[in-house]
């Protein structure tokens, strides 16, 4: 599959101080990517990159292989054929709809100009919408015509930077999957930027995970989940704990929680080690043998997430069906599947 996006050790700097150094990623056509991480680590920086905004102090970047910035060179921003979709919408609160879909089309003549716009609304379901104005339509209406607007010039790549942000926690998950869902019928290649992991699981095919500046690791949303290959990834990613706790030569967890397979712990030497169990790692057994008590409980509706204290005072996360209600103060039984359990090397 041949690559729509290439950056190769791209480095972004301010003043001389690197906001983003030497990151690499590739995103096959049709593929939509994600750049996540926390605030301040240059996922904007570098989106803004990609769509001419901000220079390159090194590296290149490249899109559907005709280089479009270096050091020594960048092409225009309204030359490269991006659509991007911000944050805010940026919407022109004068123009309705079918306007603000038509800004961007420059090329055409009058029939074809209406004709694209009928099949943008159509694409983003709003072909009943046409006349009205921006401030008549509700936050995912808004977003919708964004992303029509965006998509009208038939961009080689579209960037979405935030674009959930100004929606509510529910509606924002349902978007992204609605969202993700008609930009693979359309074929369009994406590169979206986030803080918000739940938003880069509905959205992403692949993830760039972005820490002060660097790459911390690539891959599909389950291998960051399941296999996180850094410490941040494992705390970033998901919700979990990372607990230390002693393991033997032939893989026998301390406190007699089980053993881990040759796969997970391949040093097969004993000593300290750091454990990320998440949740579903953590399992409601009436029949276990251990006996953790409740230090925090929250109602999820179908589960209630349980806040465990081991023995250290170290604390893991359980997730129980919610008619399993014990309160606080109270222990619950557990085991602990460790086949989904993620190990790292020396605990503290």
């Amino acid at each position: 599959m041949d690559n729509q996006l290439t950056l190769d050790r791209v480095t972004i700097a301010y003043d001389g101080v690197s906001a983003v150094a030497d990151v690499s990623f590739a995103l096959p056509e049709g593929d939509i990517g994600c750049l996540l991480g926390p605030s301040g680590c240059g996922k904007t920086s570098l989106l803004r990159a990609i769509a001419g905004f901000e220079p390159v102090a090194a590296g290149a970047i490249s899109l559907r292989g005709q280089t479009i910035s270096t050091p020594q060179y960048a092409q225009a921003p309204e030359e490269r054929a991006v659509g991007m979709v911000f944050q805010d919408f940026a919407l022109f609160p004068h123009l309705s709809v079918s306007d603000n879909i038509g800004f961007g089309l420059a090329q055409g003549n009058a029939d074809e100009r209406r004709a694209r716009i009928a099949e943008m609304l159509d694409l983003v379901g709003l072909a009943n919408e046409i006349e009205r104005y921006p401030h008549e339509l509700s936050g995912g209406q808004q977003q919708r015509v964004a992303l029509a607007r965006a998509l009208a010039p038939n961009p080689k790549i579209l960037l979405l930077d935030e674009p959930f942000s100004n929606l509510d926690s529910v509606r924002r998950s349902q978007l992204a999957g609605e969202i993700r869902a008609l930009l693979k019928r359309s074929k369009v290649t994406a590169l979206l930027v986030t803080h918000d992991q739940d938003e880069a699981f509905a959205m992403a095919d692949q993830i760039v995970l972005l820490n002060h500046g660097r790459v911390d690791q690539i891959g599909t949303p389950r291998e960051l989940y399941q296999r996180p290959a850094t410490l941040f990834a494992a705390d970033f990613i998901g919700a979990g704990n990372l607990i230390d706790i002693d393991i033997d030569a032939a893989g026998n967890l301390d406190a007699g929680w089980g053993k881990l397979t040759s796969s997970q712990w391949p040093e097969q030497c004993a000593g300290r080690i750091k454990l990320l169990l998440r949740p579903d790692v953590v399992v409601f057994d009436d029949h276990a043998g251990h006996q953790l008590n409740i230090v925090e409980k929250i109602f999820q509706g179908a589960n209630h997430l349980y806040q465990l204290a081991l023995p250290d005072g170290q604390t893991v996360a359980c997730l129980a069906p919610s008619d399993i209600d014990q309160p606080i103060g109270d222990s619950l039984p557990v085991r602990f599947d460790l086949d989904q359990a993620v190990v790292f090397s020396g605990g503290a």
